[in-house]
């Protein structure tokens, strides 16, 4: 125990200092993930011209993970990290599973990295041959872990879960390249009981955008605006 004047502190136990530099770490590296899509223009910011979402939103932000495959360097770095975030938080993990379409080939390449068994789980089952939800080979009691490209509101991720464990299979937790950190997405992830760990987030993304110019503090209001209520931003 440390004393400074006539108070006294406790010192850091060794797991709070491994948990401080783990922490340090990640956000290090959410800052150069995010840094790295804003260069490859994997993500966009566009809050005066908002893009339109499959689900029908309107939205000043787009997020293209998928564009980091077409770069060997940034498709190796998301690899690795995504690697040892699993490495790191599920130590346990033994398959891998991705979520169609967008996190196959992640995932395939992060299985691989690991050598662990890799699956792929569809938003929906075939409508022809086997009708298969889950392509590739789970047994029962296996712990999993998912990988996705970027989280939204979780629904389909959580979906993949669901599948999963159908299975009679353990989803030890869930990492992805990206999230928005809706605050319904958080609910969702708490509620399923699934851990989430992600390279980068909204917050570093808008954060280096403004550092770098890319867009302005009167972009920033409008951006949380969004965050705050997706659902019915700019809906008129």
């Amino acid at each position: 125990m440390a004393i400074i004047g006539e108070k006294f502190i406790p010192l850091q136990t060794k797991q709070q200092k491994q948990n401080q530099q783990t922490y340090k770490e990640m956000d290090t590296i959410k800052k150069e993930f995010a840094a790295k899509l804003l260069k490859i223009k994997a993500i966009k910011l566009q809050p005066n011209n908002p893009f339109t979402w499959a689900s029908g939103w309107k939205s000043p932000f787009y997020c293209d993970n998928r564009k980091t495959l077409s770069y060997p360097d940034l498709r190796t770095f998301v690899k690795l990290e995504l690697c040892h975030a699993i490495q790191e938080n599920f130590p346990e993990a033994d398959a891998i599973a991705g979520v169609a379409t967008g996190a196959i080939a992640q995932g395939a390449l992060v299985a691989d990295e690991l050598n662990l068994p890799f699956v792929y789980v569809r938003s929906k089952p075939k409508d022809h041959g086997l009708e298969n939800l889950i392509e590739g080979e789970l047994k029962p009691g296996m712990k999993v872990v998912v990988v996705e490209d970027l989280i939204s509101t979780g629904s389909s991720s959580l979906k993949a879960v669901e599948a999963i464990r159908h299975d009679d299979c353990e989803v030890v937790g869930m990492v992805a390249a990206y999230t928005y950190g809706f605050p319904q997405a958080e609910k969702a992830f708490k509620e399923a009981g699934v851990p989430l760990i992600t390279l980068t987030d909204y917050d570093h993304v808008v954060s280096h955008a403004l550092d770098t110019g890319y867009i302005q503090e009167k972009d920033v209001v409008l951006l949380h605006q969004w965050r705050k209520d997706p659902e019915h931003w700019n809906n008129d």
